[in-house]
């Protein structure tokens, strides 16, 4: 299979206007809070996501649920992106990775950051 993408184990991407801008990426109630211009440029329009957390990279990789390439790249489960606000606002359920991996789960802002030109979200979560 062809690399569509360089992910670096344990390295964030360089900052862009994306993760420059903070509090767009919030841990709230056990639940991943996105603002709704990030929400938009990283899943576009669709209702459900594909997630994996890789514990030793302490990362978090999202995706729509259209991306194929994603999903044959990654072991990953299918999680619902609800909208939370009129703005458009999402958040996703973190309960079962925060449980299942022993994270610490008091409401923060988070460390993220969008892959160039693919529709795709890497959120550091420790």
């Amino acid at each position: 299979m062809e690399k569509i993408y360089q992910f670096i184990p344990g390295q964030m991407p360089a900052p862009t206007s994306e993760t420059a801008q903070s509090g767009k990426v919030q841990l709230k109630n056990r639940h991943l809070w996105i603002a709704a211009d990030i929400a938009e440029q990283a899943f576009g329009d669709v209702q459900q996501v594909y997630a994996v957390y890789y514990a030793n990279l302490k990362m978090l990789l999202l995706a729509p649920m259209t991306d194929a390439m994603f999903k044959q790249a990654h072991e990953c489960a299918m999680l619902m992106l609800k909208t939370r606000s009129a703005e458009g606002d999402k958040s996703i359920s973190l309960e079962e990775i925060i449980i299942d991996n022993d994270l610490d789960n008091k409401d923060r802002e988070l460390e993220y950051a969008g892959a160039p030109g693919l529709q795709m979200l890497q959120i550091k979560i420790d």
